[in-house]
């Protein structure tokens, strides 16, 4: 991750961006959104995740979060690894669902990335 993009202090909140390679609108789909909010919901309750917004777009999310113990970068790639195989296990397991999305997805290559941004 280049400099720009590091997170500096682990303790502060953050304007995070995670985006969908190839900026492919898997969010458009209910199912997908609601992965996001169950998992978010999930590291609110057993994470120590402080959400204070959100927003979902058909092709990326932006938050606005902070972790309790000071492990945001631990957060933010456990959050990714689980959500991205979570959406792409639940994509290819329905052919109808690659259409859909309008991409190629590899399992190699589809994930999300995150652009942070101390508040």
């Amino acid at each position: 991750m280049g400099e720009a993009y590091q997170i500096r202090d682990q303790e502060l909140p953050y304007f995070l961006t995670f985006q969908v390679v190839g900026w492919a609108d898997v969010f458009t789909r209910k199912v997908y959104r609601d992965l996001i909010l169950e998992n978010l919901s999930y590291c609110r309750l057993k994470k120590g995740l402080y959400l204070f917004g959100y927003v979902i777009m058909s092709n990326h999310i932006h938050l606005v979060v902070q972790q309790k113990d000071g492990k945001l970068s631990d957060w933010i790639r456990d959050f990714k690894k689980f959500t991205s195989k979570k959406l792409l296990k639940m994509i290819l397991e329905n052919p109808h669902e690659i259409e859909h999305v309008g991409t190629d997805i590899h399992r190699d290559d589809y994930n999300l990335c995150e652009i942070p941004c101390d508040l």
